[in-house]
């Protein structure tokens, strides 16, 4: 029985993950045309199409869906058993890019930190922090990604999750702003000002806007930007008023041109957490990862509030 080229695997790894001939091509290296032909290999070898044409793009077949996950793992494994065996996890030895997918909030506030202290214990170790446009598993499920960091969401029910702290928002104003000389800012003083909102989607109300509703009040939205820096930094220069987790000022200077003040109305808390792919989960750089983090990100949230 002739055995298969175990080669074929990668590439077909890259296609389903890219659902392009062009994606993956680019991915491993290789031409648009020796991709092409690899793809006409793997379809002569499982006798499925796995990618057809639809509209501009291309999809999966039923069957390139069935086996997607199954061809994943296999690669990962199949890399994992060819790396050097490592007994005993020397972690000042490790040299190992791992990427963390967070928004920029998270990164501004506990990327220097992180990155300082890995450095010190582990400077063999890169830390790669991507951008996160949406919540979903794929990147983790590809292994493009070894953590994300965020809130809870529809991250499939086998992805892997570890609570790193509690958050809440909280409101900002330009240092001198009518609000900073307050001792406590009501709803009344709250409505009055305009409001620059942070949402990658657009979206212009979120919880906040719920409690005045309660109420029967309502705030107005001046300006929407992608980000929390970019909200600071318009509240910063305005009048506006930014809602921002308590945890984004972390590592602000203490002179920075700003003043901070509780909410005055209640909104639910923020658990931000750590998900991973279970295939990590005995890993150990990648235990060593998480539990880093973790305490990091716990020592952090605690100094800031004693």
């Amino acid at each position: 029985m002739t055995e298969p080229d175990l080669n074929l695997l990668f590439a077909l790894d890259a296609l389903l993950a890219e659902r392009s001939v062009v994606g993956a091509a680019r991915r491993l290296g290789l031409s648009a045309s020796a991709m092409s032909r690899t793809l006409s290999r793997l379809r002569d070898t499982t006798g499925d199409q796995l990618l057809v044409r639809a509209g501009r793009g291309m999809v999966l077949t039923p069957y390139a869906e069935g086996i997607l996950e199954r061809t994943q793992n296999a690669v990962f494994e199949a890399r994992a058993v060819l790396r050097p065996a490592l007994p005993t996890l020397s972690i000042a030895a490790l040299e190992q890019l791992f990427t963390i997918r967070a928004n920029d909030g998270f990164i501004e506030a506990f990327g220097p930190t992180l990155i300082a202290e890995a450095a010190k214990v582990a400077p063999g170790v890169v830390l790669r922090f991507a951008a996160k446009p949406e919540k979903s598993a794929k990147a983790l499920r590809e292994g493009r990604v070894d953590l994300e960091i965020g809130v809870a969401g529809e991250m499939g029910p086998e992805i892997r999750l570890q609570m790193l702290f509690r958050d809440r928002f909280i409101g900002v104003v330009r240092d001198g702003h009518p609000l900073a000389k307050l001792d406590k800012v009501t709803t009344s003083h709250y409505i009055e000002y305009g409001h620059v909102v942070a949402s990658r989607r657009g979206v212009l109300t979120g919880p906040v806007d719920e409690e005045l509703a309660e109420a029967g009040l309502a705030r107005k939205v001046a300006a929407i930007v992608p980000g929390f820096p970019a909200a600071l930094a318009v509240a910063r220069a305005t009048d506006m008023i930014a809602l921002v987790p308590a945890s984004f000022l972390l590592t602000q200077p203490a002179n920075a041109a700003f003043h901070c003040f509780e909410l005055p109305v209640t909104t639910r808390g923020i658990t931000i957490s750590q998900f991973w792919h279970p295939r990590s989960d005995a890993d150990q750089a990648h235990r060593w990862l998480r539990q880093f983090m973790l305490g990091l990100c716990r020592r952090l949230t605690a100094e800031a509030t004693t």
